[in-house]
């Protein structure tokens, strides 16, 4: 990621995911999203490459997920329904 430092704090790394930073915080001690804790107060980092490696992971996942679960003409329907009451 051009331009990007190398280690991020949750809140950032929530913001680059349009999540929130409980759930960054949630993926990291689950250890999905590898991270340090730094200084006396413990304050969690995810170094810019492990994010990056995390969001090819999730990826990789859903492309495996898509093609063992096919879009059916049913849940297409009701998809368009969800759609619909959000807008």
């Amino acid at each position: 990621m051009p331009g990007t430092p190398r280690f991020l704090t949750l809140a950032d790394v929530a913001e680059m995911l349009s999540t929130s930073s409980a759930q960054v915080y949630a993926l990291v001690r689950r250890g999905d999203l590898p991270a340090i804790k730094i200084g006396g107060r413990g304050q969690w980092r995810v170094e810019s490459e492990q994010l990056e490696a995390y969001i090819q992971r999730m990826y990789a996942e859903t492309r495996d997920y898509v093609d063992r679960h096919p879009f059916t003409e049913a849940e297409s329907a009701a998809e368009g329904a969800e759609v619909d009451s959000e807008v």
